[in-house]
């Protein structure tokens, strides 16, 4: 059936013409109203649209974290830019610590330095005190 031919009929019958696949020869149509398929189309993209998981990847230095564990943070930290994330590097601050926030803050300083040592970071969120410890932000130039 010509094109004209088949929007007419759909028009005499009070509907409208709409194309199901183009993948074909002649493409399929059928009668229908466009919104009433649209709206379910839109259902059908919401059931099968996956959910993003995680752009974002945490890494938990400690107060008192040692060079060793801090290298170990560090390739993990790397492995984990290289795959696109962002990266959230916190450093909990418990009880008396609170109180002694610069020396927390050097040790977070020190391991972005060996960070940008390793990758061309890009610093999204300078250190910021938080109430239950030090955060900052990192992603990949």
């Amino acid at each position: 059936m010509s094109l004209q031919d088949a929007i007419q009929q759909a028009q005499d019958k009070g509907y409208d013409l709409i194309q199901v696949t183009e993948k074909v020869d002649p493409p399929v149509c059928k009668f229908g109203e466009y919104g009433k398929y649209l709206y379910i189309q839109e259902k059908k993209d919401k059931g099968t649209k996956k959910q993003v998981v995680g752009e974002q990847k945490e890494i938990r230095l400690t107060y008192g974290i040692s060079p060793h564990d801090m290298n170990t943070r560090l390739k993990q930290s790397i492995k984990f830019l290289q795959k696109g994330y962002s990266l959230r590097v916190t450093l909990p601050l418990r009880g008396r610590q609170k109180a002694h926030g610069e020396f927390a803050s050097e040790k977070a300083k020190l391991f972005i330095q060996l960070l940008e040592e390793q990758l061309p970071i890009k610093i999204e969120r300078e250190i910021k005190q938080e109430p239950r410890g030090l955060s900052a932000i990192i992603s990949k130039k």
